[in-house]
């Protein structure tokens, strides 16, 4: 069964680069020795360091984002620093599985508020299901305020 990697959210360092490695093997069929090529490193162990040890230099993380194909470290810093990040929306209809696939994530982020209540959740997991469903909302947000205004779809 696959990955569902939009509700895949980082809780840490280290968990957010095995995020990005383990999406790059499923989506790309990359391993580490082949992102390690892309990235121009010498050896694919230094890969390896970095993932065990979380020291990866900032001058190579978007190439490495890059190479992977998700952006699992820069949310973290950015979430660890008590910000928000949402993908940009480029003003384009939404259609019913948006919708729903918003509607699950929303639910999804109520029932863990609910677990968390009555005890049987910690709260790492809620706080992350709960800015899993405000991210949604605020893309959607996004997307309504752009609607007139649609942007190039360069994908």
């Amino acid at each position: 069964m696959k990955r569902n990697w939009k509700k895949a959210r980082p809780t840490s360092l280290l968990h957010s680069l095995q995020l990005c490695t383990e999406h790059a093997r499923e989506t790309k069929n990359a391993g580490v020795e082949r992102i390690a090529e892309f990235m121009s490193e010498k050896t694919y162990h230094t890969i390896y360091k970095y993932l065990e040890s979380g020291n990866m230099p900032l001058v190579k993380l978007r190439n490495f984002e890059n190479v992977c194909g998700a952006n699992f470290v820069t949310r973290w810093l950015a979430m660890s620093a008590g910000l928000m990040v949402i993908d940009i929306p480029t003003g384009r209809t939404g259609d019913c599985h948006d919708v729903l696939a918003l509607q699950e994530i929303l639910n999804d982020a109520v029932g863990a508020l609910l677990s968390f209540y009555a005890g049987k959740a910690p709260a790492d997991e809620v706080m992350t299901r709960i800015t899993a469903g405000m991210e949604g909302l605020a893309f959607h947000r996004e997307n309504v305020r752009k609607y007139d205004q649609p942007e190039f779809d360069f994908r």
